[in-house]
């Protein structure tokens, strides 16, 4: 049971970060394309939003979780490295800002991969789904 309530609090902490992001990016998809501009058309800004806000709500409810964990973990090194790894210039505050990003996108990673070890856990969509009981751990 413990273990269960843990991987609901990890996955509530993980899908805290994208499902407002995403939701974000296409609520101001104006500034998202701005935001973007250097990296690709404004399909990058639709394509990232509708992807953080889907895979956020896929790991919020337990649905396909080692899939989606897979994908959000590679989804996080590589937004870190495009968006953040060598950017800040000659402004030290803003290269320092910049390596605290990518070294928050890597640590994101490696907790997706933790979930997508050891799957959503019994209070999830999978758990109903593979019929996980709350005694398993």
């Amino acid at each position: 049971m413990f273990r269960n309530a843990l991987l609901l609090v990890s996955r509530l902490l993980l899908a805290a970060l994208f499902v407002p992001s995403g939701f974000h990016a296409l609520a101001d998809i104006a500034g998202t394309s701005g935001y973007f501009a250097g990296l690709g058309p404004t399909l990058a800004a639709w394509a990232t939003g509708l992807f953080e806000l889907i895979a956020g709500l896929l790991i919020l409810v337990g649905l396909q979780t080692p899939i989606v964990a897979l994908l959000l973990a590679a989804f996080c090194i590589a937004a870190g490295f495009i968006g953040h790894y060598g950017q800040g210039g000659h402004d030290p505050t803003l290269a320092f800002m910049h390596q605290q990003m990518l070294m928050k996108d890597i640590a994101l990673s490696g907790g997706f991969l933790a979930l997508a070890m050891a799957g959503a856990g019994a209070w999830s969509v999978d758990g109903r789904i593979l019929r996980i009981g709350p005694e398993t751990t």
